[in-house]
């Protein structure tokens, strides 16, 4: 039993899975106090789908990847290409967790439920095949790592037929809201993968994986690794620009970013998989410590 935890918990990718679902949640319960009203409950089976669902996304592409993951020493213990799990253990396990969660997401808010269909199928379906064809991986990627927050956010709203019931939320910030929360989690993934990218470079090459922006730990990625550091200046100023960040988070998520920026002036200087591991551990402590600001520091508008 222990042994089948431990390999569940690598299929899931444990750690990712609860980070994502910790986005949701901080998500969530941001819409929630917009509505002046927290359902504990609601939150509980948020975060039982949301987790639900980011692992059976998880086990379809290392189902996927699974001869690929034989290949690098970071994944060929998982349970799959280390032969301790069948393809079709991992097929039953992958696709019950997709469905169940989805069936809680969808009876807690369609829209929510809507969306973790489709990053599912992102994820897992076109994400995952691009990995070895061509570094707009990283950008369509993307798109589902940033899904979490809507899904939360709806999530925390009753469904009205295919829209939502939010009398006591103006339609600004329904739609503002969650679409910043999106921005902020889409723009921090690319320091976050690239620098990954370029500290596993020689490991994901086994495997055919053409993730760095040039394909290669060159000038021209560690440019863009800077630049999209950079840029998490000005998307840390988005909540107080549109009325619902507050102080305390702006100060904290500039600081943030200029870790970020600085790092990324290091790299690009000296090109380094050490300075690349700067950039990688700065945005592992960002998301999750600004996102708990900000629902701290949340002003509803």
């Amino acid at each position: 039993m222990k042994e089948f935890i431990s390999d569940f918990n690598k299929l899931v990718k444990l750690r990712l899975t609860l980070t994502v679902v910790f986005s949701a949640s901080i998500s969530f319960l941001i819409g929630a106090t917009q509505q002046g009203d927290i359902i504990w409950f609601n939150w509980a089976l948020l975060t039982i789908g949301g987790f639900l669902v980011t692992g059976a996304a998880n086990g379809f592409n290392e189902i996927i990847e699974r001869d690929l993951d034989k290949l690098m020493e970071r994944t060929m213990d998982r349970p799959l290409p280390s032969g301790r799990m069948t393809n079709g253990q991992a097929l039953v396990l992958s696709v019950f967790m997709g469905i169940a969660g989805t069936l809680v997401l969808v009876n807690l808010n369609f829209i929510a439920g809507l969306i973790s269909v489709f990053s599912i199928f992102l994820y897992a379906f076109v994400y995952t095949p691009l990995k070895q064809k061509s570094p707009i991986a990283v950008w369509v990627g993307a798109i589902p790592g940033a899904l979490p927050p809507l899904i939360g956010y709806y999530a925390a709203f009753e469904s009205s037929g295919f829209g939502l019931a939010y009398a006591a939320v103006s339609e600004k910030a329904v739609v503002i809201t969650p679409l910043v929360l999106f921005v902020i989690q889409f723009f921090w993934q690319f320091p976050h993968f690239w620098a990954i990218a370029w500290v596993a470079d020689d490991d994901y090459k086994r495997a055919g994986f053409r993730l760095l922006p040039t394909t290669r730990k060159d000038k021209g990625s560690a440019w863009m690794i800077f630049i999209s550091a950079a840029l998490m200046i000005p998307v840390g100023f988005l909540p107080m620009y549109f009325g619902f960040g507050g102080w305390i988070f702006t100060i904290v998520s500039l600081i943030g970013a200029l870790m970020f920026t600085w790092y990324g002036i290091q790299h690009l200087q000296k090109m380094e998989i050490s300075t690349a591991k700067r950039i990688m551990f700065t945005s592992f402590a960002y998301l999750p410590i600004t996102q708990l600001i900000l629902l701290l520091d949340f002003k509803p508008f």
